[in-house]
């Protein structure tokens, strides 16, 4: 007998575990997009519609804000993220001058992070000095300034998928509208918010009820809201 399991000699299976924090830059300005083209988009039809003006004014206001609308999305999250991208530089770069600097005193401030996880302090500072050796500035920007790749801000990602999300969302109730009536923009909306909040919560981990019922009543609330406005200067 070797004392080989039924397993030995077979190719080491690879234990993949997916994890959702990678999302969050394109999730939140995908999500965020969507929502703001669904509720801006239905309240300014219902507004103008509240009015009394014809489809074709609805029409044409419906489509001025998904192009105004999906242009200030990406102008304003490019924006947005584009200053955190300049924090997160500017933290780099002085965590680069401070390894030129004084490259004892972070290698032991890299040892305290390690010992911080809970290591012994020989093994921290093996660990430590084995990170150092591999890339000093890119353990302390993990360990130190808590910057993973897959969460640092990308300003053209976030404006990109807040202009499509935008313009998808609008696209939802200005399709109802071409029906002239009031209800099918309104029942088109508030499905259109359930399954976008239901589906954030799944692609974020969440419960998918609670923040279906939470985006579609915050959307109710901008429409009976904009509708009554427009029924009121309509009237004056």
């Amino acid at each position: 007998m070797t004392g080989r399991g039924p397993t030995a000699g077979w190719p080491a299976r690879r234990h993949v575990e997916r994890h959702r924090s990678g999302r969050a830059n394109w999730l939140r300005a995908a999500v965020l997009g969507a929502n703001d083209g669904i509720v801006s988009t239905a309240s300014l039809l219902l507004g103008v519609a509240g009015s009394g003006a014809g489809r074709s004014a609805v029409l044409t206001a419906g489509l001025a804000g998904m192009a105004a609308g999906a242009f200030s999305m990406a102008a304003g999250e490019y924006v947005s993220v584009s200053s955190q991208r300049d924090t997160e530089a500017a933290d780099i770069a002085l965590e680069a001058r401070e390894l030129a600097d004084d490259p004892a005193g972070e290698l032991d401030e890299l040892t305290a992070l390690q010992r911080e996880r809970g290591l012994p302090p020989e093994l921290a500072r093996r660990v430590a000095e084995a990170l150092t050796e591999r890339d000093a500035l890119a353990a302390h920007v993990r360990d130190e300034l808590g910057l993973a790749d897959a969460r640092r801000a990308r300003p053209l990602q976030a404006a990109g998928s807040s202009a499509v999300a935008f313009a998808a969302g609008a696209a939802l109730p200005l399709a109802a509208a071409l029906t002239a009536h009031v209800l099918a923009i309104v029942a088109v909306a508030c499905v259109a918010l359930a399954v976008l909040g239901a589906l954030g919560a799944r692609l974020g981990g969440a419960p998918a009820g609670v923040a279906a019922l939470r985006v579609a009543a915050w959307g109710v609330a901008a429409m009976a809201a904009t509708y009554g406005i427009g029924a009121l200067v309509g009237g004056v």
